[in-house]
């Protein structure tokens, strides 16, 4: 059994392996099932045995492209011990990683904008909720406002400009220069934080006042 386990693992990753190379490749818009296993050497059976289709598939290769970005990212953000520090962390860790595995980010912010994924995406978005739970926790607490902890506060306040150049990068490189974006994209995201965070001595004197 685990051996059989692991066989069925080892498909699956190759499949998902299978189809990030032919959405590198040829679009994904313009890639069928049949493109990826034929790229996998997989046998129909066991593509259908694994996934029930290509949104399926493309939810599980969504979900564990969030487990590989978020893993980079959050040991970064948790091991910084002051609001500015992890502000630039997040913004240092996710641009890394895009420059590092620019297939995958690339599929990520495609297959977000065009939501193909049906019925898989509610079970994503929660997915998505637990990966970055510590990461906005750690910042709520940091950057004491009132504001962070909503469920965007990382994805559209803090990392929305890094986010659009990095789709711009990553669909034409010669319009953004990746020195630039290290140098600058930080401090942006440390000032929309600095605009957002309530002052701890303002909180305390009105949580003082009486009822």
């Amino acid at each position: 059994m685990t051996f059989n386990r692991n066989a069925g693992a080892a498909r699956r990753e190759a499949l998902l392996d299978a189809a990030l190379a032919c959405f590198e490749a040829q679009g994904l818009v313009r890639t069928g099932i049949e493109d990826i296993r034929k790229t996998a050497g997989a046998n129909p059976s066991s593509v259908y045995h694994l996934f029930k289709g290509l949104p399926e598939l493309i939810a599980a290769l969504l979900e564990r492209t969030f487990v590989r970005r978020y893993t980079a990212v959050s040991a970064k953000v948790l091991a910084a011990r002051t609001a500015r520090s992890a502000v630039v962390a997040l913004v240092e860790a996710h641009l890394a990683w895009v420059f590092s595995h620019p297939a995958e980010a690339r599929f990520m912010y495609q297959a977000l904008t065009l939501d193909l994924v049906g019925d898989y995406r509610e079970g994503l978005r929660a997915t998505k909720e637990q990966l970055k739970a510590d990461i906005d926790t750690h910042l709520t607490k940091l950057l004491a406002t009132r504001s962070t902890a909503a469920p965007e506060m990382v994805d559209v306040v803090l990392l929305g400009i890094t986010h659009q150049a990095c789709r711009t990068w990553l669909l034409a490189p010669q319009y953004l220069d990746k020195k630039w974006m290290k140098k600058m994209l930080p401090e942006l995201a440390w000032q929309t934080a600095r605009a957002l965070m309530q002052p701890l001595g303002r909180r305390s004197k009105r949580s003082a006042k009486p009822g």
